[in-house]
Parts: structure tokens; sequence; C-alpha cells
């Protein structure tokens, strides 16, 4: 399954953009410009298992996926919002909670 059956590719296109041209990230936000925030939880269960490139039911240090590549910077961003446990992975459930707070 790709990213773009859940997302629309211009909108994660216009969101790294827009916080390149800022030099800052920040997930929440993205996952409103992307639409993601407002799509079912069966979708953000999706994007999730899409991120999870290793199928290991985490997201670790590399979110790279067509149509969404994170720099380094980014992607630590993301990682330290999501985190809450510490463990230095992303599990479904802090996923889910980050993408609807």
């Amino acid at each position: 399954m790709a990213m773009n059956s859940i997302l629309n590719t211009d909108d994660i296109k216009k969101a790294l953009d827009a916080f390149q041209a800022v030099d800052s990230f920040d997930p929440k936000r993205f996952f409103e410009m992307v639409g993601l925030k407002a799509k079912s939880a069966e979708d953000v269960k999706k994007a999730f298992h899409i991120l999870d490139a290793d199928s290991s039911d985490c997201i670790t240090s590399t979110l790279q996926t067509d149509n969404l590549d994170l720099s380094d910077k980014e992607t630590k961003a993301f990682l330290q919002a999501a985190d809450k446990d510490g463990d230095g992975k992303i599990g479904a459930e802090e996923f889910a909670a980050l993408v609807c707070e």
C-alpha cells in the first residue's frame, strides 16, 4: 500500500515545502496540513503501517516512503514529538495519539 492511497500527493509536497521554507517541522501541524488528522482511525492505522517500512510494529529513525521523504532533522522532530515513553521508537498508539492531538 502506498501513502498516496490515503493522502493527496500534492498536499504532502506542499506541507513539506512549507516547513522547509521556514526551516522548522511541526509533526502535529504537518498531519493537519496533509489531512491525516481528519481521516478515520483505520486510515491513520494504515498510514502507520506504511511508515513502518520494516514491519517491526514501530517507526524508528527513517521516514522515507513514496512521496514522503523527511530529512534527518524532520524525522528527529517527529520522533521527539511522538515517542512518549522514551524508548526511541514510535508505536502505533503513540502515532495515533500524535496524529489526533
